[in-house]
């Protein structure tokens, strides 16, 4: 049998190194985001609902004169409601999943950018551990922010291969200006990453018109299919503002800052937009990022050492770190320009921060990868250019120094060290990644502790606690149903009350399903089998499904009344009067009547009204006052003939609707 060759085995090793990753890195995901959950839409997530449930293919993916034009995300979204349908529980591990893919090609680019596995899977778990992941995992338009995120980084990448390159490989400069085109259809934020890319060509040093013209194209592009789609060139803000009616630049400074903040694990934010301030944060978890970022001063420090010392490689070391910083700025700056700054929006700066970190990591510690390696995640399996690419790695070094060099070696600014001192930058940088990564690690966690203060968070408790009261508990059975709400303290809208339903239904429209606000259970009559009673419960944040309660508030049975209306010879019940005190009841007897029968009605033990049946249908009505509880009984001189049951020790006799007003 031959023998695997070195290069073979390598890569064998390698998959397997991969696939011990992503399976770590999944189930990191999972147990990092336990306990966030979706079983009801509200707000923006309920409205693209409704848009997906009221509006062709067409219309939904193509929004022609909406305030936004994100055909790409509206395709991906129409997409994910397609796969959930009515399984809204779903969208959460949907959310982690693509939140957990997105950690592993963060591990595949850290790997490359640092030279080894452990940065490159640090990377993915600081990532998923993040705090900003809230509205990724917690939200369906969390969809928007992992595509926006995924592109970002992907056009980071292609720009830095093309820059680092020395055969210039123009693809990846094309798919990065394709990657903008794109993005910018899923969230119109990044359209402010245009200078990246002449950052780029400058730093590359050469002068090709065709080259400078292809990312100005793709940005016209997208100026006029918004000016034609949404009839303006002027982004819209959060919040329902407008870019160009709000911006200030004092309060654009001060917001990128604190963007800077967050990204070194400071919470430079009011409470409802990070969780926590911190001027409220424990001192020890303070301590705790501080030692963090003093982690992160010290590789700062030792790469500029290695800068300075090495004049060869210096241009080439800072052009690739201007590559970085400059992306993290463009990112913060375009998250700066609007009226606040949600965590959400500095992920992707985050994102950068950690990949930067890497890049220091294979600078200061050059890893034992082979030459000339951009990454490709599907070479391993077949796909790309592999064997072209296994030629180069060939011809790249010496048969003696093949297995020591790597994609840095080549393309980076990184000196070559000796093999002892190699080892030993090795092991200070896998060492301060994983010092950072235990020191955020309990930080972090804390944090996410306090989600609940999050602007958004207590909105979606509330509904979450209205799917389970209402559709959790009985199914479909609640289309139909008149659902009274005692109480509006969480001031749900219209149109929240209209559509909520709708997301349950195969059909979507929940017809005849009512959602009414009440302020006691006196303004309803007595619960019926087409009504539910929920209560709000301000302190859990959730509704309480009382409906049995108040069904046995409002009429208590003791004998001779069942649930189907039939009343035996002799019943006794107690009835709750409603706001006007009236209570009426509504007899009928479905047999044939002789003459001579009667139906006696006693109100707290005394007789109230004698009635002679003279009809099949016949009425009572008790007037008594509002909220008082009236002893009923109820007798009869007669039984239906031929009943084929006897529920109580007397026989059935008659059907009673009872209401009380």
């Amino acid at each position: 049998m031959r023998p695997l060759s070195n290069e073979t085995a390598e890569q064998k090793l390698q998959i397997r190194d991969d696939i011990i990753a992503a399976v770590l890195l999944m189930g990191f995901a999972f147990f990092i985001n336990r306990g966030i959950e979706i079983k009801g839409l509200y707000m923006d997530d309920l409205y693209l609902w409704s848009c997906y449930g009221e509006q062709s293919f067409m219309e939904y993916v193509f929004p022609m004169g909406s305030t936004r034009f994100r055909f790409l995300y509206y395709l991906a979204a129409w997409l994910e409601l397609a796969v959930v349908g009515t399984h809204i529980n779903w969208i959460v591990p949907i959310n982690i999943l693509l939140n957990g893919f997105l950690a592993f090609f963060l591990y595949c680019l850290g790997r490359r950018l640092s030279g080894r596995s452990l940065p490159g899977f640090l990377t993915g778990i600081l990532f998923l551990l993040s705090r900003m992941s809230y509205y990724q995992i917690g939200q369906m338009y969390g969809l928007m922010e992992t595509m926006a995120l995924w592109m970002a980084v992907g056009i980071l990448w292609c720009l830095y291969v093309y820059l680092n390159d020395k055969k210039e490989k123009i693809w990846y400069f094309h798919s990065a200006c394709w990657l903008y085109f794109g993005i910018c259809f899923v969230h119109e934020r990044y359209m402010a990453l245009l200078p990246l890319f002449y950052l780029v060509l400058i730093l590359r040093g050469r002068f090709q018109l065709r080259k400078w013209l292809r990312p100005a194209i793709a940005f016209a592009a997208v100026q006029v299919i918004r000016f034609f789609t949404i009839g303006t060139l002027s982004p819209a803000g959060t919040g329902g503002t407008q870019v160009a009616d709000t911006f200030s630049l004092g309060q654009a400074v001060k917001y990128a800052f604190s963007q800077v903040a967050y990204i070194f694990g400071i919470n430079a934010g009011p409470e409802h937009l990070n969780g926590l301030t911190w001027a409220d944060t424990p001192f020890s978890v303070k301590l705790l990022v501080y030692g963090a970022d003093a982690v992160l001063l010290v590789f700062l420090c030792a790469f500029l050492v290695t800068v300075v010392r090495d004049r060869e490689r210096r241009r080439r070391c800072l052009s690739n770190a201007a590559l970085f910083l400059t992306f993290i700025a463009l990112c913060i700056g375009s998250s700066s320009v609007t009226v606040r700054v949600e965590m959400r929006w500095v992920y992707v700066s985050y994102a950068a921060a950690l990949l930067f970190l890497n890049f220091i990591c294979g600078v200061l510690a050059p890893g034992a990868k082979k030459a000339d390696e951009p990454f490709m995640p599907f070479r391993r399996f077949g796909l790309g250019d592999g064997k072209a690419a296994e030629k180069k790695t060939m011809t790249a070094q010496s048969a003696g120094d093949s297995a020591e060099a790597n994609f840095l070696a080549q393309h980076s600014p990184a000196p070559v060290f000796r093999k002892e001192k190699r080892e030993g930058a090795a092991v200070f940088c896998c060492a301060g990644f994983l010092l950072y990564l235990l020191l955020m690690l309990p930080a972090e966690n804390f944090f996410r502790d306090h989600y609940e203060n999050l602007y958004l968070w207590p909105n979606q408790t509330r509904y979450n606690s209205l799917a389970e009261e209402t559709y959790g508990r009985y199914g479909h059975e609640i289309f139909g149903k008149t659902i009274y709400i005692i109480g509006n303290s969480y001031e749900m809208s219209d149109f929240t009350a209209e559509t909520f339903f709708k997301v349950y239904d195969p059909e979507r429209k929940a017809e005849g399903t009512v959602v009414q606000h009440i302020d006691s259970i006196y303004e309803i009559g007595l619960v019926t089998d087409q009504m539910l009673v929920l209560r709000e419960d301000p302190e859990h944040n959730g509704f309480q499904d009382i409906t049995r309660f108040v069904r046995d508030l409002k009429l208590d049975v003791e004998y001779g009344l069942y649930d189907d209306g039939w009343l035996d010879e002799e019943s006794s019940f107690h009835v709750l009067a409603g706001q006007t005190g009236t209570v009426s009841l509504t007899f009928m007897y479905p047999g044939v009547l002789s003459g001579g029968e009667e139906t006696e009605i006693y109100v707290d033990g005394e007789l109230y009204q004698t009635i002679p049946v003279t009809e099949n249908v016949y009425y009572a009505q008790i007037q008594a006052k509002a909220g008082q509880v009236l002893d009923i009984q109820v007798k009869n001189n007669f039984y239906m003939q031929n009943a084929q049951e006897q529920r109580g020790e007397t026989r059935l006799a008659t059907l009673v609707e009872i209401a009380a007003d």
